[in-house]
């Protein structure tokens, strides 16, 4: 079985990553990328609308925190779309997911309201967390997505636990677990893996590596830059997967999570994705050229794929896809509105909630 491999396929030969000092650090060769499987056309149209409407909504996001609507931070997701639709694919809706502080897609891929998403960034009582949490701190039992979290790496050892709880329960639930190729260097993620498979927890720890941990290049900051590996000493079996490709990702989530619900443990995704934006808005990214940044969107932009697959298929028109991205823009505008016009918490809503 794929997944119970140890390495899968990079995408070196495609420019997914750093060529040159990567090739140094880990000099094991990579076979050739196997073709992800075709979608449907309904699963094309699936993807871009999902994709789309994150895109959008980040991009809305952005503007509205220039204008000082939104306070805080803010970590925006763009260009790593195919990342959380994909896996969302793959999932029932009893498995869960959690996340780091880049989250917005994740909650839009969830279901969740973009309007109550939106509203709590703009710190209103119609937000997720009643307007206390912001861009960081964002939950929904309902969409069993348990956030969001500010601090690095917290959330893998919380998954964990996630994944403890499907199986003492025996309900055959599985827990997403995202973190990125920065928190993979923290401690706890080492100890999350060791007890997820000591218990065979049906947990997919899914590293989004999009090269960049805050500031610093994986090459300057990783000394095991194929993240797929970093479960190797817990006999943990990991994947490398073109994030930017939703099919590839949504082929490589199925065979992950029947892995896990099948009783085998755990299982590490390592996806090869991208941000087109500095690590939050505060980051002008200066460390990487415009040519990287261009080259990536041109090359492997994860929307203009299924795009391109679209048209050339004859599926749809330019006119039909223009109608999609209108469709997401009147979603992610009347968000905003929302958002803006959504009364403030009363004051009293600052102890509540509160474990004293």
């Amino acid at each position: 079985m794929a997944v119970a491999q140890t390495k899968q396929t990079a995408q070196n030969a495609q420019g997914l990553l750093p060529p040159a000092d990567m090739a140094a650090k880990d000099s094991v060769p990579k076979d050739p990328a196997p073709r992800p499987p075709e979608f449907t056309k309904e699963q094309e149209f699936y993807a871009l609308r999902q994709m789309l409407l994150i895109r959008r909504f980040e991009e809305k996001a952005g503007q509205m925190y220039g204008m000082g609507l939104i306070g805080g931070f803010c970590h925006l997701y763009i260009g790593q779309e195919a990342v959380v639709v994909g896996m969302k694919l793959a999932l029932q809706d009893s498995d869960q997911m959690i996340t780091g502080y880049r989250d917005h897609g994740h909650m839009l891929a969830s279901g969740m309201d973009p309007k109550g998403v939106m509203a709590e960034l703009t710190g209103r009582r119609g937000g997720y967390s009643k307007g206390k949490g912001g861009s960081m701190h964002m939950f929904s039992l309902d969409k069993k997505f348990y956030g969001g979290h500010g601090i690095v790496g917290a959330q893998v050892s919380l998954g964990t636990g996630l994944a403890f709880a499907n199986k003492y329960r025996g309900d055959k639930s599985v827990c997403l677990t995202y973190f990125g190729d920065g928190a993979a260097n923290q401690g706890q993620v080492y100890e999350s893996f060791n007890m997820a498979e000591l218990w065979k927890l049906p947990v997919v720890y899914v590293i989004e590596n999009n090269r960049y941990a805050m500031g610093t290049s994986v090459t300057r900051s990783s000394a095991q830059t194929d993240f797929s590996k970093r479960g190797l000493a817990q006999n943990i079996p990991g994947q490398q997967v073109d994030g930017m490709d939703v099919r590839a990702v949504k082929a490589a989530a199925e065979e992950a999570v029947a892995w896990c619900r099948a009783g085998k443990g755990p299982i590490i995704l390592e996806m090869l994705t991208y941000r087109y934006r500095g690590h939050s808005m505060s980051d002008p990214a200066k460390y990487r050229t415009k040519e990287e940044v261009d080259k990536v969107r041109t090359e492997h932009d994860p929307i203009e794929q299924v795009r391109k697959r679209l048209l050339d298929k004859k599926w749809a028109s330019e006119d039909d896809l223009k109608k999609v991205d209108a469709a997401a823009r009147a979603i992610v505008n009347e968000a905003s509105e929302f958002a803006t016009h959504d009364a403030e918490p009363d004051p009293a809503e600052l102890y509540t909630d509160v474990y004293r």
